[in-house]
C-alpha cells in the first residue's frame, strides 16, 4: 500500500524528516529555496499534507489549485500565513506549534529589552568602529530595567512569561493590556495590573508587543500610539510585522519621539525597511526569539506530530479550525 504525499516546504531537522518518513512519502526542500507562488502550488500538488514554517502562504487560490490537500501544519506559534477562513471552507485544517516555545521566546523578549533599554548593539558598533578613545560620565547612558514599568500588549502565553520575568527578577512594576482581562490567580502570579492601551503607552518605560497578527491588530503601534509614549521609552516587537507601523517608527526614532525600539520581526520581512537600518537608536534581529536548537526542534516535531496524527486518522495536538475534523 503506498503512504500519503506530504511536503517539507522548507529544510528541517533529518530526524524530523526521519520520523515523517515512517508514515509518508516525503518530498522534502532540504536545499531550503525559496520558491515562488506557482513553483510552491506546482511542488504542492497530489500531497494531502504540508508542513510550512510560517512564510508559505495557503490561500484560496493555493487550495483551488491542490484539491488532494486535508492539511497544513505550522512550525510557528503565528499562522498568518494561512487564511483559516478559505481553509475551513475548503475543508483543510490549519495546525500551529504553541506552548513549546513559550519560555524560550520569553526570554528573548526580555534579552532584545535589555539589549534595547542599555544601547548593546548601539555600543558596540562604537567600540568595532574604533570610535572609543576615552571613558565618559555619559557614554551610552540608557534607561533603567529594574523598577521600571513595564507595559506588554498582548496578555498571552508569551506576554505572561515575560511578565514573570520582569516582576519577579527586576521588581518591575507590570502593567498590561488584552483583548480580555486574565484571571485574578493569573494577574497575581505575574504581578500584573490590567490597563487601557493608552495608559500603558503614556505610562510604561519599555512597551513590549506579543499580539497575534490580524487584520484588527494591523499597525496597533502607529504615529499616534508613538506620540502618546514617553520620550524615554523603548519599544519591543516580538509578535509580528505589520503589528508597528515600521515607517511610522523609524521616523520616531529618527525624531527621538521615543528613545529606542528592538525589533526581531518585520513588516513585508525578510526585506527590512529601509528607514530602520539608518537609525542608531534600534536593535534588530532576524526573527529568532525562538531560535534554540532544543526548541525549534520541538516545534518542527510538533508540526509532524500533528501531520501524523490527522492523516492517521487521530485527534491533531494543536487544530486550529478544529470544525473541519467533524
Amino acid at each position: 500500500m503506498s503512504k500519503p504525499k506530504i511536503l517539507v516546504a522548507r529544510a528541517v531537522f533529518p530526524d524530523v524528516l526521519e520520523r515523517l518518513a515512517v508514515h509518508f512519502e516525503v518530498d522534502a526542500n532540504q536545499a531550503d529555496e525559496i520558491w515562488d507562488k506557482p513553483t510552491f502550488i506546482q511542488k504542492l500538488v497530489g500531497k494531502v499534507g504540508v508542513f510550512t514554517t510560517g512564510g508559505e502562504r495557503i490561500d484560496a487560490e493555493v487550495l483551488k489549485a491542490c484539491p488532494a490537500l486535508r492539511i497544513c501544519a505550522n512550525m510557528a506559534v503565528g499562522y498568518n500565513n494561512f487564511d483559516l477562513d478559505a481553509m475551513t471552507a475548503a475543508g483543510v485544517l490549519g495546525t500551529n506549534a504553541p506552548d513549546v516555545l513559550t519560555e524560550t521566546t520569553a526570554d528573548f523578549g526580555f534579552a532584545l529589552l535589555m539589549a534595547t533599554a542599555r544601547r548593546v548593539t548601539e555600543s558596540e558598533h562604537f567600540l568595532r568602529a574604533g570610535k572609543w578613545s576615552k571613558w565618559s560620565y555619559d557614554l551610552f547612558a540608557g534607561a533603567e530595567v529594574h523598577g521600571s514599568t513595564l507595559g506588554i500588549i498582548g496578555m498571552g502565553r508569551i506576554g505572561q512569561g515575560i511578565a514573570r520575568r520582569g516582576a519577579h527578577g527586576f521588581g518591575m512594576n507590570v502593567i498590561y493590556h488584552n483583548r480580555s482581562r486574565l484571571a485574578p490567580e493569573a494577574e497575581a502570579e505575574c504581578k500584573a495590573r490590567f490597563v487601557s492601551k493608552e495608559e500603558l503607552l503614556r505610562t510604561a518605560d519599555h512597551v513590549v508587543l506579543v499580539v497575534p497578527y490580524t487584520a484588527a491588530s494591523h499597525h496597533t503601534i502607529g504615529a499616534a500610539e508613538l506620540a502618546m509614549m514617553k520620550p524615554s521609552a523603548c519599544l519591543i516587537n516580538i509578535a509580528r510585522g505589520g503589528i508597528v507601523d515600521d515607517k511610522a517608527l523609524a521616523a520616531a526614532l529618527r525624531n527621538q519621539t521615543i528613545a529606542a525600539a528592538g525589533l526581531d520581526v518585520f513588516e513585508g520581512e525578510p526585506t527590512v525597511t529601509p528607514e530602520l537600518l539608518t537609525v542608531p537608536n534600534v536593535v534588530l534581529t532576524p526573527h529568532i526569539a525562538s531560535a534554540t536548537i532544543p526548541t525549534r526542534r520541538a516545534m518542527a516535531m510538533l508540526a509532524a506530530d500533528n501531520l501524523i496524527a490527522f492523516l492517521s486518522g487521530q485527534k491533531p495536538l494543536t487544530p486550529l479550525n478544529p470544525s473541519v475534523i467533524g
